[in-house]
């Protein structure tokens, strides 16, 4: 039994604590909100984000950030992407020496362009084979309810990214490997900009061809950003900021 942190109580935060308690782990929650920990612990529900989903009774929200963090080799990361700086300089100097940070989170700094796992980097000090990223796509509620999915861990280190896929793992939710963060990490940012689109075919009527059309060359047009992301970074971080 691996002892977890995960840090976030909004809707994918709570969702992934509920993936790992499923899993057989230690997990325990942190949430900001004293009354939103109290309703998890009492009646075992988040009803401000997650409506109808009961949540396992071994999973221990607390709104103490060092009692949370005290022990855990995996800290879990689910907060706004724009504020994690500011948290990790709050309680980042609570964070094991060699724990596994996995983030949770999508998007790309205001103002520096780092993603979130170059931030962590950033801040703490941590080196690429501790740090950790979680890309789906994923719907929280859907996998809430045990409805079958999957996402991918990407790590410098196979090991530490096996490490975090066997922690996630259960019966209705299977994480896989791979070391190339840093497209997990553009490419969950830039499917995002697909699901706007598939909203506003949404929105005016069209079918399914224009989605499937949509999709298609929303695919190639991610591979012909990324490579132009890896050779010139600056224009896209504008638009990555905006997909977030």
């Amino acid at each position: 039994m691996t002892q977890i942190a995960v840090i976030g109580a909004g809707s994918w935060g709570t969702t992934f604590a509920k993936v790992l308690v499923d899993a057989g782990n230690d997990v325990k929650l942190w949430s900001r909100r004293e009354e939103l920990t109290e309703e998890i612990n009492s009646s075992h529900r988040n009803g401000d984000y997650m409506p109808g989903i009961n949540l396992p009774e071994a999973l221990v929200a607390s709104s103490n950030i060092e009692e949370v963090l005290k022990g855990a080799k995996q800290v879990y990361i689910a907060v706004p992407s724009q504020t994690l700086r500011d948290n990790l300089q709050e309680w980042g100097k609570h964070i094991e020496a060699d724990a596994i940070i996995v983030s949770l989170m999508k998007g790309v700094e205001q103002g520096t362009g780092l993603r979130m796992s170059e931030v962590i980097k950033d801040v703490l000090g941590f080196s690429e084979d501790q740090i950790c990223v979680v890309s789906g796509p994923n719907l929280s509620l859907e996998i809430a309810s045990e409805q079958p999915a999957a996402c991918v861990a990407a790590c410098t280190s196979a090991e530490n990214a096996d490490l975090v896929a066997v922690a996630a793992t259960n019966h209705y939710f299977i994480t896989f490997t791979n070391k190339d963060v840093i497209g997990t990490e553009f490419g969950g940012i830039l499917k995002n900009l697909i699901a706007v689109a598939i909203g506003i075919v949404n929105g005016v009527g069209y079918g399914q061809n224009t989605k499937a059309s949509i999709m298609t060359r929303g695919l190639a047009e991610i591979l012909d950003s990324l490579k132009l992301l890896v050779l010139r970074r600056r224009p896209w971080l504008d638009l990555l900021v905006l997909a977030t």
